[in-house]
């Protein structure tokens, strides 16, 4: 009998057995279709789910192969039933297909008619689609494009989008790379996306999502809108065009708060287009400024929902994706798979960490006690009060001043959620701090002499989150978060996971209230780093050393 480290069963779950010698190569043939649930020590649970299968089938791995990597990792004999179901399942996308006709325009084929009668009598289909062809076509309206798309797959029919794309303006756009290339993962997104059309890309953080992205330009060679989550982002974005490609500062525009530039690279934050006057979007116009022949949705995880029903009207549009995952904990991950297009690439973290690309990462969860009269407070307290009486605790702060003084001399990051706690922290490490109050010219001031080693400490809000590049932090502390985000704790680690000039791996703390939702958190918010194949010690605050080991 094989001796595999996973557990095959029936109910969809996989259990992998961590400490097994082939552990690590089965999560790795299990990550393109199954999602990490839990993550202790000994066994990782991962589910089996349609989208998942669907993800994997869009990005060119097929059902033989999904059942293969099952079969010879199972301890076990594979439940039959389980393995007809992911065939099955996975043989469900790419039935129906939207395909664009030069006589009828838009229009849904099948290759199982049955498919198609079952679909055309639900009733949100019903208005979205138009005449009747023949017995395999049916007309769609154009502007419905998204909708179909998303309905669809909530009926679990999910159709491949063959229709094509507008080429939008033409803009010429070549990568300016006397002195550099593109990394080989990082073209071979390029060319998952271009051949699939519209789709995402997830990379890890410090992996080099923006220059998929100025990849994606130079091969789309046309006007570009690209969709960034702050003003300091845009701003980076910018910089690095004008760095890594032909571009000029006259042909990149800005559209944010302060600015409101429309040129044929135009970068725009979430923010400002979601910003609503007496109930109306006044600035989704913007959308119909040029003629663009490709969108780009950076941090594609964050899209709020107004840029979701936008991205429904630019169905003729190429549209990137990129993220560093693709776990949103709201559940739309199914919105972001038919709206701006499945997963065309994904590059699992250790991958890029052992090709040398990002930094190795020791992360550690360091335990506090809260001392009795807080134990009390947060027994007594109402429910929404007890993460932060829990996460805000006094008790963390001489913690972290001994991580801090353990670690003096490298560049560290003091994250946090709470603005009165980051102010207590600032005062007592005399470090300066970053919210989103800080006004952006102040922020980038203070970004660029952390760049520099002018200065090696911040205590920064969620602001810092995303899209921020400080490629020299090496150390980055945790006192609280959103909750148990996933993303947010995978983009925090991204922060210090740029490769280090002298190839010193990245310190990562979580500092956590035990026996409090702190830790209960803590607990969901690493579950997709554990999915990526990274580690977390726990420590007492007591047993912490004091000086670098």
């Amino acid at each position: 009998m094989p001796d595999g480290p996973l557990i095959v069963q029936s109910d969809k779950t996989l259990l992998l057995e961590v400490d097994h010698p082939s552990a690590e190569e089965a999560r790795r043939a299990i990550a393109p279709f199954a999602e990490l649930e839990r993550a202790p020590e000994h066994i990782h649970t991962y589910r089996v789910t349609p989208l998942g299968l669907w993800n994997a089938r869009a990005a060119g791995h097929d059902a033989e192969q999904v059942v293969n990597a099952l079969i010879t990792h199972s301890r076990y004999a594979v439940p039959h039933a389980l393995l007809v179901d992911v065939a099955d399942t996975m043989d469900r996308y790419g039935r129906l297909t939207l395909e664009k006709d030069p006589e009828h325009g838009l229009l849904l084929r099948t290759t199982d008619r049955p498919v198609l009668e079952e679909v055309l009598r639900h009733k949100k289909i019903k208005p979205l689609v138009g005449d009747r062809l023949d017995q395999d076509r049916v007309l769609v309206h154009p502007s419905e494009r998204g909708h179909l798309k998303q309905e669809l797959l909530k009926i679990g029919w999910p159709a491949e989008d063959e229709a094509g794309y507008v080429d939008g303006e033409a803009h010429r756009i070549d990568l300016d790379n006397a002195d550099w290339s593109l990394r080989p993962y990082q073209q071979q997104a390029v060319d998952g996306f271009w051949h699939g059309g519209s789709g995402v890309v997830v990379l890890p953080c410090g992996a080099g999502k923006t220059l998929v992205g100025a990849g994606a330009m130079a091969q789309a060679k046309a006007t570009t809108l690209i969709l960034v989550t702050n003003t300091v982002s845009a701003r980076q974005w910018r910089d690095e065009l004008l760095k890594r490609t032909s571009l000029t500062e006259d042909e990149i525009g800005e559209y944010s708060g302060a600015r409101k530039e429309i040129r044929p690279v135009t970068i725009a934050t979430y923010q400002v287009l979601t910003t609503r006057r007496k109930g109306v979007y006044t600035h989704l116009d913007l959308l119909d400024a040029r003629d663009w022949g490709l969108v780009v949705y950076d941090e594609v995880h964050l899209l709020p929902a107004p840029i979701f029903r936008m991205t429904a009207d630019l169905q003729a549009r190429r549209r990137l994706g990129l993220t560093a995952t693709l776990v949103r904990e709201d559940g739309r991950e199914a919105d972001v798979f038919s709206l701006i297009g499945p997963k065309r690439y994904d590059a699992p973290w250790k991958d890029i960490e052992a090709q040398g690309y990002i930094a190795p990462a020791d992360c550690v969860e360091v335990r506090v006690t809260l001392p009795d009269t807080e134990r009390l407070a947060y027994a007594t307290a109402e429910p929404e009060d007890r993460y932060r009486l829990a996460s805000c605790s006094p008790v963390k702060i001489p913690v972290v001043e001994k991580i801090v003084a353990r670690h003096r001399g490298e560049p560290t990051l003091v994250i946090g959620q709470y603005l009165d706690q980051l102010d207590e922290l600032a005062q007592r490490l005399g470090a300066d701090v970053i919210t989103g109050e800080t006004p952006v010219a102040q922020r980038q001031k203070l970004f660029q002499a952390f760049r520099v080693g002018e200065i090696d400490l911040l205590v920064v809000s969620k602001v810092a989150n995303f899209s921020i590049d400080l490629p020299e932090a090496s150390v980055a502390i945790q006192v609280s978060g959103t909750f148990g985000s996933r993303q947010e704790e995978a983009q925090r680690l991204g922060r210090v996971l740029r490769p280090k000039g002298d190839g010193r791996t990245a310190h990562f703390y979580t500092v956590v209230s035990r026996d409090t939702v702190d830790a209960e958190f803590a607990a969901h918010r690493q579950r997709f780093l554990a999915e990526q194949g990274y580690a977390y010690r726990i420590v007492d605050a007591d047993d912490l050393p004091t000086a670098t080991a």
